[in-house]
């Protein structure tokens, strides 16, 4: 009667005996690549991408710029990780001993993570909340964070300008945030703020969220940083603080552009309807959006 039970106890542990080795080969990887980027002389920061724990090259970028601009802090805020295990700041965790704070808006993450291994190896602080421009501040403030941080990943599929822009009393020294490249690299847009934003029930298509390029090159100048350079998939834009630059060159929002391939559209039945290029943009015309230069509501064009 009991054979069953056991049987598949064993085989559990046997799977996660596997993916702990992967783990183990893929982060001895990683390690050897940002050994070789490290301080070379590039031309984009795609040139330096590498993944282990991130969605795309972004571990590689990440190590690269922390080589590169030598963050006096070793702490890192991440927000919109749902499970952690793919994540921006997980390769910095496990492999430069970084201490920090990982937030998202499901219940069981706390919970969750207790489960991984990585919470008794490392600092890690666990909060489950749903981020916005209000409660940003005092999320920081309750994790023990001062004036200075070594990095900022955010990630929220929405209301990403807003909460950045909302943050008042701690500088990262880089920020990582995701943008939306069917925006375009010159409009200044947002989606309005709203506390509760959804992408899907924002807008069917799933298309309209976060922010364009512009727009946060914009409110980057204004927090003092400067814009170095996307990621090669075109879904997340980096920022340097502008006195710990180390020759980074600063870029224009069109000179760093880089439009994104994948496709995320839906039709009104919520089934994939795998648009690409300018139809994605077509596609949602008439659409409500803000703008952040003129801080006017407006329609897609």
């Amino acid at each position: 009667m009991l054979r069953w039970p056991i049987e598949v106890y064993r085989i559990r542990n046997q799977v996660a005996s596997v993916e702990r080795e992967l783990d183990f080969h893929r982060i001895l990887v990683g390690h050897a690549f940002a050994q070789i980027n490290r301080g070379a002389s590039i031309q984009n920061l795609s040139d330096v991408e590498f993944k282990v724990f991130s969605q795309y090259g972004d571990d590689g970028i990440i190590s690269y710029l922390v080589d590169r601009v030598c963050p006096p802090v070793k702490t890192f805020v991440e927000f919109g990780v749902e499970s952690y295990s793919e994540a921006n700041t997980r390769f910095l965790l496990v492999t430069r001993n970084w201490s920090g704070l990982i937030m998202d808006g499901r219940p069981d993450l706390e919970a969750l993570i207790r489960t991984d291994p990585i919470f008794r190896r490392h600092e890690l602080k666990v909060r489950s909340a749903f981020v916005t421009a209000e409660n940003i501040n005092v999320l920081l403030v309750e994790a023990g964070f001062g004036e200075k941080m070594g990095l900022l990943s955010i990630d929220i599929d929405g209301n990403d300008y807003w909460v950045w822009k909302a943050i008042n009393f701690v500088s990262p020294t880089i920020v990582v945030s995701e943008f939306n490249s069917i925006f375009g690299p010159s409009n200044p847009w947002t989606v309005p703020y709203d506390p509760n934003f959804c992408r899907s029930r924002y807008h069917h298509s799933n298309l309209v969220y976060g922010s364009s390029i512009t727009s946060l090159c914009d409110l980057a100048e204004e927090k003092g940083y400067a814009f170095v350079g996307c990621n090669s998939a075109g879904n997340n834009a980096y920022f340097v603080l502008k006195d710990r630059l180390n020759g980074l060159r600063a870029l224009t929002p069109e000179e760093g552009y880089v439009e994104s391939k994948f496709s995320e559209s839906r039709d009104e039945e919520g089934r994939w309807t795998f648009l690409k290029g300018a139809a994605r943009l077509a596609s949602v015309r008439g659409v409500e959006v803000y703008n952040t230069r003129s801080n006017q509501i407006e329609r897609i064009p």
